[in-house]
C-alpha cells in the first residue's frame, strides 16, 4: 500500500523555502508519495496560514492529520533535530581540521613528498591556522564580541581583539609560504601563549562557562579543550619556526 502525504510549501520566483524541500525529501525517504502543493504568492501563503491557524510553512499532513513543519516531521519519524545533536557544535572544528589535514596531504602528494612526514605536520598546522582565521574574518565584530569575554590582553587593550584574526592568518600563510624565523614565528608564539593563558584562567581557574570564538563569533563550541588546543598548536608552531630558523 502506497503511503500518502500532503505538503504545502512556499515556492515563488523570489523564494523557494529550503525547509519545504527538506520536508519533501524526508517524506520521500520515509516511503511517502507526496502530493506537493506550491504556495506561489504571499497572498496564498497568508491565506493558507490563516485557514489552518499556523504561523509558518511548510506544513505536512499525513492521513489527514497535520504534522507540522520540518522539525515536527523529524520528531514524527523519530529523527534527531540538527540543533539537538550532541556533537553539532563541534562540526565546524572537525571540518576545519579534517580539511587542513587533507589539504596538507594533497600538497605532499603533488610535490612527491612522503605523505606522513614533518612537512605534513607543518602544512597541516599552517592550513588549520589559515582556515580558523577565515572563520573569524567572516564577521570580525561578532568574533570580537565573543573573544572579549575571555581574552586577557583584549580586555586590557580592545584593538588586540581586532588584530588577532589577521595575526593568525598572517602566521598560517607565512608558515605555508616558508617565511619563518623572526618574521612569523614570534607572532604565532605570542598569540598562542596569550590565548592559552586566557583559556586556562577563564575555564580551569575561574570555572566560567563561555563559548569559544575559535571558529567565529556565533560559535556554539564551549570554551575549553578545543580553544586551548588551537592556542597550543600556535605555540608549538611558533617555537618550531624559531627553532628551525636558528639551525
Amino acid at each position: 500500500m502506497v503511503k500518502q502525504a500532503e505538503l504545502y510549501r512556499m515556492v515563488t520566483d523570489e523564494h523557494i523555502c529550503p525547509f519545504g524541500m527538506k520536508s519533501k525529501a524526508l517524506l520521500e525517504r520515509e516511503g511517502y508519495e507526496v502530493d506537493d502543493h506550491h504556495l506561489t504568492s504571499r497572498e496564498q501563503t497568508d491565506e493558507f496560514q490563516q485557514k489552518h491557524d499556523v504561523d509558518t510553512t511548510p506544513q505536512a499532513f499525513i492521513d489527514g492529520e497535520r504534522i507540522g513543519g520540518y522539525d515536527e516531521l523529524l520528531d514524527y519519524f523519530g529523527k534527531t533535530r540538527p540543533d539537538n545533536r550532541p556533537a553539532a557544535a563541534y562540526h565546524p572544528v572537525i571540518a576545519i581540521f579534517a580539511l587542513a589535514l587533507l589539504m596538507a596531504l594533497a600538497v605532499n602528494w603533488v610535490m612527491g613528498t612522503a605523505l606522513w612526514s614533518v612537512p605534513t605536520a607543518e602544512r597541516f598546522v599552517a592550513f588549520a591556522m589559515a582556515l580558523l582565521a577565515l572563520q573569524k574574518l567572516q564577521d570580525v565584530e561578532a568574533f570580537t564580541n565573543q573573544f572579549l569575554g575571555y581574552d586577557l590582553l583584549s580586555q586590557r587593550w580592545v584593538p588586540y581583539a581586532y588584530i588577532y584574526p589577521f595575526a593568525e592568518a598572517y602566521a598560517g600563510i607565512g608558515m605555508l609560504a616558508g617565511i619563518w624565523g623572526w618574521l612569523v614565528g614570534p607572532v604565532a608564539l605570542f598569540i598562542g601563549l596569550v590565548g592559552s593563558i586566557s583559556v586556562v584562567k577563564a575555564v580551569y581557574i575561574d570555572k566560567r562557562e563561555l563559548k569559544c570564538a575559535c571558529v567565529g563569533g556565533d560559535s556554539e563550541v564551549p570554551l575549553g579543550f578545543i580553544s586551548l588546543t588551537e592556542n597550543l598548536i600556535m605555540v608549538a608552531a611558533g617555537a618550531w619556526m624559531l627553532t628551525t630558523a636558528s639551525l
